[in-house]
């Protein structure tokens, strides 16, 4: 079982420290025994422990810096809510095909922004803006916020701040399964609570130091028993050899486990492999033995946001991915909402 998350090293940046947040997080690592290391701007960081950058990178996602959010004008989240809230950024795991691999840079490490409050402030002025239509926040578009949220609880007030608003609702998604804090969080069912989950083979050889399958699905439980809406997005669905029973093996496992409260408001994103070529260098970088296949003779080219064309899967086999994993859902879940399949 993957333990939650303990950074190896931490950085705080000068006005970290006149937040209450910032001084309880301090105060947490310095009783834990964690080397603090202060720093003007977490993109002054340099140096981090290691011999070679293998070493360097892997330091880097063990590294929490405490910092301010400076920038308070969210991006939009399509197609999964209007606006993205940023909480923090970065990610503790090891997700062969991540995204953030390349978005993130040369730095890796983990942020988590103390200045909650004003976060929640320029929340409540796009919630405004749209009145009274509803509007959906995601806190998981640039980390994956339970990871880090057994040590912070920002993400415990922001489920608070939604459940007590008139015209927010938020939503995030998880591959941890330390959910235990998040249980008894005042959220009026206005709040998704979504699990990304894949077949034992993905999880097994792209996913390293995330919670297995049958731990996510255990975590979901305790979330539907919670009573929060729930979800899954299933990402990277990813063709490899027996993918298609696989994945129906993923579905047995989820409707073995998951209660009948669960299953009135039930939604699955689906969303395929894909990688862009300056993800694939940064990849076999960082994960040079991986087994990810990146081959883009066999791929389809397609424009991507800010004009970077990425590579996914043929017309051919997208169908047959909508096909066989849209069955299972009918299926197994009969009244579940598929939001959709990108």
């Amino acid at each position: 079982m993957v333990k939650p998350f303990v950074p190896q090293l931490v950085y705080v940046e000068p006005k970290a420290l006149e937040y209450p947040l910032g001084k309880q997080l301090i105060t947490k690592f310095q009783d834990m025994g964690i080397e603090i290391r202060h720093t003007t701007s977490h993109n002054q960081i340099r140096n981090l422990p290691g011999e070679n950058h293998f070493q360097k990178y892997r330091m880097a996602k063990s590294t929490l810096v405490v910092g301010i959010r400076k920038t308070l004008k969210f991006d939009t989240s399509k197609p999964s809510a209007e606006y993205a809230i940023p909480l923090a950024t970065g990610c503790m795991g090891h997700c062969h095909y991540c995204y953030l691999q390349t978005t993130m840079g040369s730095k890796p490490y983990i942020r988590t922004y103390v200045n909650v409050d004003e976060i929640f402030e320029a929340a409540e002025e796009y919630m405004k803006e749209r009145a009274p239509e509803m509007t959906r926040f995601e806190a998981s578009c640039t980390s994956d916020i339970v990871g880090v949220d057994h040590l912070t609880h920002s993400l415990k007030r922001a489920i608070e701040f939604f459940g007590n608003s008139q015209h927010g609702q938020l939503r995030f998604v998880t591959k941890f399964a330390h959910v235990d804090h998040l249980l008894d969080a005042d959220h009026q069912g206005k709040t998704r609570f979504r699990f990304s989950i894949n077949d034992d083979y993905v999880i097994k050889y792209f996913e390293p130091g995330t919670s297995r399958l049958h731990e996510r699905i255990a975590a979901a439980a305790k979330v539907a028993e919670a009573n929060y809406p729930l979800g899954f997005i299933i990402a990277p669905i990813y063709l490899h050899e027996g993918w298609k029973e696989g994945y129906l093996e993923m579905f047995e496992k989820l409707d073995a486990t998951l209660p009948a409260s669960a299953r009135k408001d039930l939604t699955f994103e689906m969303i395929q492999h894909r990688f862009t070529k300056p993800a694939k260098r940064v990849i076999q970088e960082n994960y040079p033995m991986t087994k990810l296949e990146l081959d883009e003779a066999k791929r389809k080219w397609k424009w991507g946001r800010y004009g970077i064309g990425k590579y996914v899967y043929t017309d051919a086999e997208q169908e047959e991915i909508k096909d066989t994993l849209g069955n299972y859902i009918k299926h197994f879940f009969p009244k579940a909402k598929l939001e959709y399949f990108t």
